[in-house]
């Protein structure tokens, strides 16, 4: 089957996004299906990254986002999946590309919105107050619901939004972690003692910078438990509009800003290498940083309004969205003996490998693996129906390092 997915808000940069498509694909390659990615871009492209066909159309470029574009353009769009012909259509945005599940169910082509995020939690990290948050919430939920063939949530925190409008085509598929790229084998003193000396506490924060993800708790975090008398630091990895100005905010406290880290080995030895990581976000859905965290070995503090809790489990500590609060849990993490809580960390990731997400969307897809994805070879990266990439082409920008038999991650 061709899955033709469509997906705004990706660019070299961002995160979770660009990983669980990245994953998914790989994922859909080695159970024989042929996938291709359509994301926004500065400008047209058409190219094999990993064995998958990834087309750029030209998007156009928010303002305060840090790069994030959106397909919005209908007439390029369309002529594009009426030339792919698709078998699945799969949606990765609910703002201006919800009209291609109208497009897929003339065209007679089964679709999925996969809902990344939720729209009431960012109606409310926007200003909204609750009550018109949650009406405006139901008004576009309900569209989507009845324009989509399947909505497809990665958590029951995600979720809850569209049983609270009694959506009947609901799907819950998890997301995964690469559980071999991040293992506490990581775990590197070199790299601890680059950023703290060893009394001190080492925190890591691996997010976008920017309003919805609350970076600036991360560093309120800190500072709380510098004033409860606890030698933290804390290191960010990551960038986004809000950058310069969490570096004002972090004045006099011990923070370093790393910036974006295209190095998933280095990514790995520093959330290994760290004490606690901490997940402010409150509208995360699933939160694949914090699941690399503790595939590393490493607990993970999160935001208690946010879908996070349900993914940590007993490895992790949800706390309210306050520096004091978040400072809180880091303590009651730490008070657990290390070897104890680094166990429990490793443990809970092992319950999210990518190979079970893709069987889960498939499933959701209605789409049975083709082939058995164990005889494929994981290095094979040939294109479907045994097309190469083109001789010399490059990687779309944060495109490329496919998942291994629909293993992988990235931050």
């Amino acid at each position: 089957m061709r899955i033709v997915r469509l997906a705004n808000f990706v660019t070299d940069r961002s995160g979770g996004l660009r990983t669980a498509l990245r994953c998914l694909g790989a994922g859909y390659r080695a159970a024989g299906h042929e996938p291709v990615l359509v994301v926004p871009g500065a400008t047209a492209d058409d190219r094999f990254v990993d064995g998958e066909r990834v087309i750029t159309l030209p998007g156009r470029l928010l303002p305060g986002t840090g790069g994030y574009r959106l397909l919005t353009a209908r007439g390029p769009v369309e002529r594009l999946l009426e030339e792919l012909e698709p078998d699945r259509l799969e949606v990765s945005d609910r703002s201006s590309l919800r009209w291609t599940g109208r497009w897929a169910r003339a065209a007679g082509v089964p679709s999925a919105m996969v809902s990344h995020e939720s729209l009431t939690g960012l109606l409310r990290v926007w200003g909204a107050p609750a009550g018109p948050a949650v009406r405006l919430a139901d008004r576009l939920n309900a569209r989507s619901a009845t324009t989509f063939d399947r909505i497809i949530c990665t958590t029951g925190w995600a979720a809850e939004e569209f049983r609270r409008i009694g959506t009947p085509n609901l799907h819950r598929v998890p997301l995964g972690v690469d559980l071999t790229a991040f293992t506490p084998g990581h775990r590197d003193q070199a790299v601890r003692d680059r950023y703290a000396d060893r009394d001190e506490v080492l925190v890591v924060h691996c997010s976008r910078l920017s309003t919805e993800k609350r970076p600036g708790l991360a560093l309120e975090t800190v500072a709380a438990l510098r004033a409860a008398g606890v030698p933290a630091v804390l290191v960010v990895v990551g960038d986004g509009p809000r950058r310069a100005h969490l570096e004002r905010q972090a004045a006099g406290l011990p923070v370093r800003f790393l910036g974006f880290l295209n190095d998933r080995p280095a990514v790995a030895a520093l959330l290994a290498s760290a004490d606690v990581a901490v997940a402010p976000g409150p509208v995360e859905t699933f939160g694949l940083a914090g699941l690399e965290a503790l595939a590393c070995g490493t607990p993970v503090v999160v935001n208690a309004a946010s879908a996070l809790p349900e993914v940590v489990g007993r490895a992790g500590r949800a706390a309210a969205g306050t520096g004091p609060a978040f400072g809180a849990a880091v303590l009651e993490l730490l008070d657990r003996p290390e070897p104890d809580r680094r166990a429990a960390a490793r443990a809970r990731a092992e319950l999210f490998g990518w190979p079970a997400s893709v069987t889960g969307f498939l499933a959701a897809h209605g789409a049975e693996p083709a082939v058995d994805a164990a005889a494929r070879p994981s290095g094979d990266a040939g294109a479907p129906g045994g097309t190469r990439s083109p001789a010399g082409s490059s990687p779309t920008p944060g495109l490329g390092q496919g998942c291994r038999a629909g293993v992988g991650g990235g931050t």
